[in-house]
């Protein structure tokens, strides 16, 4: 049986993720509150960050931006594009 979440990012009720996307309480915060196809949207959000701004995730630096990026992403204002991002 799938199960569904009232999608925060989305709005309306959606498949959810089959387990835990990121560990500690911001992953189960994401696991109750988002949807499948949004996690599939902050992937590919997440991984234009990571070559706009040639990020290296196992930099401790570079995860905390990426988890508050996440935390915006999901339950903020929304997160940003860099200010030189042009898509192809």
């Amino acid at each position: 049986m799938t199960r569904t979440v009232n999608c925060i990012k989305l709005g309306r009720e959606a498949e959810g993720l089959e387990r835990l996307p990121y560990p500690g309480e911001l992953g189960k915060r994401i696991y109750e509150n988002v949807s499948k196809e949004a996690w599939q949207a902050w992937i590919q959000h997440q991984t234009m960050l990571i070559n706009e701004y040639r990020l290296t995730p196992v930099d401790p630096k570079a995860r905390k931006f990426l988890e508050g990026e996440m935390e915006k992403f999901f339950f903020g204002e929304g997160a940003e594009t860099p200010p030189d991002y042009r898509p192809e």
